[in-house]
């Protein structure tokens, strides 16, 4: 099968499954090879445009009974699709590059983080190669950031964090559950190598996927990163 034949049958695929893009077998994969979200677990979506994450996010949880919680964020406004989703996924249209932690925090369950996080965010992409990596890894390390917050070596302390300081708000600790998971779209560079180093450490464990779905001309890789550590272990 040639490439746009794999694109095409994902594409087939995908509507005959009802999920709203292919980019749902992507996060299948994963899911299935790396077990990222359990049951009971929640999760924050970065970058959640058109919802076929959100609709994997929420068959991942199981059924309904098993609780957990699905938050999508997006510069568009993006609608929970109706199918694979249940009262567990909401949406809200944000700048992720701006959005501060403390206030991300306040949107997950009793405010106390999320499990897992996902970051599917990509530049709009404008062919130039070197440009679409740096805007690609500027994304990537905002997605890192908010998990880990100042514990960063990234982590560049800005207006945000001033007003969360005058708030009596804390970004120290980032909106990762210690034990949690975060999985950062990338395109292909030298400099997104060097965030999977930057990442290591924090995590037990950190590895790369290209999954079987994305198209052949794609430099996208998938950087996953399983079970963060407590700050203090790093």
């Amino acid at each position: 099968m040639g490439g746009g034949g794999t694109a095409d049958f994902f594409y087939k695929e995908a509507q005959r499954l009802g999920y709203v893009a292919r980019s749902a077998f992507k996060l299948v994969q994963i899911q299935k090879q790396h077990k990222l979200i359990k049951p009971s677990s929640s999760v924050l979506d970065l970058g959640c445009a058109p919802g076929a994450w959100l609709q994997v996010a929420c068959q991942s949880l199981g059924p309904l009974r098993n609780g957990g919680f699905v938050l999508g964020i997006d510069i568009k406004k993006v609608k929970v699709p109706p199918l694979h989703c249940d009262s567990r996924v909401q949406t809200i249209s944000a700048d992720v590059m701006t959005l501060p932690i403390h206030q991300l925090r306040s949107l997950s369950p009793k405010q106390k983080g999320f499990s897992v996080i996902l970051s599917d965010m990509c530049p709009s992409v404008s062919g130039i190669t070197t440009k679409d990596a740096a805007l690609s890894v500027e994304l990537g390390t905002r997605a890192f950031n908010l998990a880990v917050g100042r514990a960063s070596p990234l982590y560049a302390v800005d207006d945000d964090d001033n007003q969360e300081e005058q708030s009596g708000s804390d970004s120290s600790t980032g909106v990762l559950q210690i034990g949690g998971n975060l999985l950062i779209k990338l395109l292909e560079s030298e400099d997104s190598k060097e965030i999977g180093q930057i990442c290591k450490p924090f995590f037990t464990k950190t590895s790369w996927l290209r999954p079987k779905a994305t198209r052949p001309s794609s430099r996208e890789i998938y950087l996953i990163c399983q079970v963060l550590k407590p700050h203090t272990n790093i």
